[in-house]
């Protein structure tokens, strides 16, 4: 597993309400895939080895902006 300080943070400035760095985040990593931080899901069980996260809409569209898409 990647440090922090070694993936790209695609969301958040670490100010407003939820601190430096427990915000639900989008990150990239140093491979090009995605990583996604948020509050942990129970809206289905996933295969194992898998999880679920939910993230709000807002970031997932300040993710796509920092990548161009």
């Amino acid at each position: 597993m990647s440090e922090r300080s070694a993936l790209t943070r695609l969301t958040g400035n670490g100010s407003g309400e939820c601190g430096e760095k427990d915000c639900p985040n989008v990150y990239r990593t140093e491979k090009g895939s995605i990583l996604v931080q948020g509050d942990v899901s129970d809206a289905f069980t996933p295969p194992a080895g898998e999880g679920l996260v939910e993230i709000p809409e807002p970031v997932l569209r300040e993710a796509f902006r920092a990548r161009g898409w």
